[in-house]
């Protein structure tokens, strides 16, 4: 306990006599655990909304209107009976303009200009249980000889068939961009980190030379020379994430709340524990810079 107390009172010191440089490697370590901190928690948002349209992603396979019941019925087993099927369903014509109406509310002269005709063709609605699979799934019910039969498009029957995948595709492109982004950006910052923990360790090890080499010459051990640089960089890495930490959490009490109130039907809620999840990340990677970074600059310039 004393030696920790001897590190500790050591690297305050240090603190004190290169204020500016310790400044520097705390905000630097702040800055690179705050970004780590928004992507992971952005990545978890992002989860969300990919799980939340995924679950949306379905296929409509649109059928000719002289299409039998018998073929109806087959077309709809063999779908059952595809991987990644969850449920499979059929919409009349009646069925498909009355949605139409419905959908409509706000704009009736649409409706009005149908005069009593049903353009709507009727349709099986497919939902899956494995929302990647939906171009594998398309594609065998475009290749099934029943539906190139009664599709609506016998022509084309690729265009018979409505699916979102395109929409989840462009999703994840864009979360991929930001991610590589991120993990640049975070990496850059780290490493300006290491430098700044490095400049000050090694000016704290110069102000210090004489006291090091008294230490020496009466049989200090390595690791105790060590041990207050080790605590220096350690203190910069705890309040550089503790610092990181309080800003994450006014984000999640006060702007948070105010997205999900302006974008309600954009599931971007995460639960307490993600939150202590990355806080306990954005320490653990605090100290690992810290401690890192302190390692290094000692190795250089600490020849014990």
């Amino acid at each position: 306990m004393s030696s920790l107390a001897y590190f500790f009172k050591q690297s305050i010191q240090g603190f004190a006599r290169n204020l500016s440089t310790t400044l520097g490697s705390i905000i630097t370590i702040f800055l690179s655990l705050l970004i780590i901190g928004i992507f992971l928690l952005g990545g978890l948002v992002v989860s969300n909304v990919l799980a939340s349209v995924e679950s949306k992603v379905s296929i409509t396979a649109y059928v000719s209107d002289d299409a039998s019941e018998a073929d109806i019925q087959a077309l709809q087993q063999y779908i059952r009976g595809l991987d990644g099927v969850a449920t499979v369903s059929f919409t009349t014509k009646d069925e498909a303009l009355e949605k139409f109406k419905n959908s409509m509310t706000s704009n009736p002269e649409i409706v009005n200009q149908l005069d009593g005709q049903n353009p709507l063709p009727a349709s099986i609605d497919i939902e899956l249980s494995e929302a990647q699979e939906v171009e594998t799934i398309a594609g065998a019910i475009e290749q099934n000889e029943t539906f190139r039969k009664i599709c609506d498009n016998q022509t084309d029957p690729a265009d018979s068939l409505k699916y979102g995948q395109k929409t989840v595709e462009r999703l994840f492109a864009l979360t991929n961009y930001i991610r590589y982004i991120g993990i640049a950006l975070i990496a850059l910052l780290i490493f300006i980190a290491f430098v700044f923990i490095n400049n000050t360790i090694r000016l704290s090890i110069l102000a210090r030379r004489k006291e090091i080499a008294i230490m020496r010459l009466v049989g200090a051990s390595n690791n105790f020379i060590r041990g207050p640089f080790l605590m220096e960089g350690v203190l910069h890495a705890i309040i550089g994430a503790a610092l990181a930490i309080v800003c994450l959490q006014l984000l999640r009490m006060f702007a948070i709340p105010r997205v999900q109130a302006t974008l309600q039907w954009l599931p971007i809620d995460v639960s307490g524990t993600n939150y202590l999840m990355i806080y306990g990340i954005l320490v653990v990677a605090g100290l690992v810079i810290g401690l890192l970074g302190s390692a290094l600059a000692m190795r250089r310039y600490l020849k014990v």
